[in-house]
């Protein structure tokens, strides 16, 4: 299995290691292609890569071929590979929005796989939703699996319908994690924390939190109730979020995420 990965910024480079890095390829280099000079100069020395900044040496070579451009750059990608493809390769989009449609369409091709990875796939952490196109057999999508699993765990959805909405959730989750983060870190500061303190206290919570959840059959909202007793300084926390309607409006954001990865689709 050879596969190659058209793309080496955050999302492309993170799988290329990710998969390089696993048994899966039989300790065979994972050819990736970048435009980049910069790039290509970076990853040069890397022993588990073969680099490329020329298409046509590397992509006819390929098995499996994971798309990881801008969604914006796709038509201009596609044009220019269309005529090196083959119809038993198997291409896999990180792209958000570009439907399995648009890339049969695009490359004149039907085996496609659509995913939608989220950045914590950098410390192999991360989550990946995925669906195919009806020519992909069991064996094919098996194997596309174990190549995303690489970086994390991997979830199979029914319909392209999931992938947007995964975008509202994982793709775009971390950063409404981040903002929260932010939030509580300039509140400790506030407070008179040290900038050092403060990232131990807040940083040091969300995994606590993390790990009680995950380790447990309890909801959320059970753990909330557990912290927050009557009449207590959680409670008076929580108190002040429902009164802003906080829960409401992180809903709203997730659904904006998710209504832009259709528009991006419709593009």
């Amino acid at each position: 299995m050879k596969v190659l990965v058209i793309g080496a910024g955050n999302m492309g480079l993170t799988y290329a290691e990710g998969m390089a890095k696993s048994s899966l390829l039989n300790h065979r280099n994972l050819m990736i292609f970048d435009k980049s000079a910069e790039i290509i100069t970076s990853l040069s020395n890397v022993d588990h890569f073969d680099v490329y900044d020329d298409i046509e040496e590397c992509l006819p070579k390929a098995d499996i071929v994971f798309i990881a451009v801008k969604p914006y750059h796709c038509e201009g990608l596609f044009e220019e590979i269309k005529h090196l493809v083959n119809d038993q390769q198997i291409f896999v989009s990180l792209m958000a929005g570009v439907t399995l449609e648009k890339i049969q369409n695009g490359l004149g091709v039907k085996k496609v796989v659509r995913s939608m990875p989220n950045l914590p796939a950098q410390v192999g952490k991360g989550v990946t939703s995925f669906t195919e196109a009806k020519e992909i057999s069991r064996v094919e999508l098996l194997m596309v699996r174990n190549l995303l699993d690489t970086t994390g765990a991997s979830i199979h959805v029914e319909n392209e319908n999931f992938i947007d909405a995964s975008t509202g959730i994982s793709g775009s989750g971390p950063a409404y994690v981040f903002y929260f983060m932010n939030s509580m870190l300039e509140a400790a500061l506030k407070m008179g924390f040290s900038k050092n303190d403060s990232k131990i206290l807040v940083t040091q919570t969300f995994e606590g939190a993390v790990k009680l959840f995950n380790e447990s059959d309890l909801s959320a909202s059970t753990w909330m109730e557990r912290v927050a007793s009557k009449g207590g300084t959680t409670r008076a926390a929580l108190d002040s979020m429902d009164e802003n309607n906080v829960e409401e409006l992180i809903k709203d954001a997730a659904y904006a995420a998710f209504d832009r990865a259709v528009e991006l689709g419709k593009e």
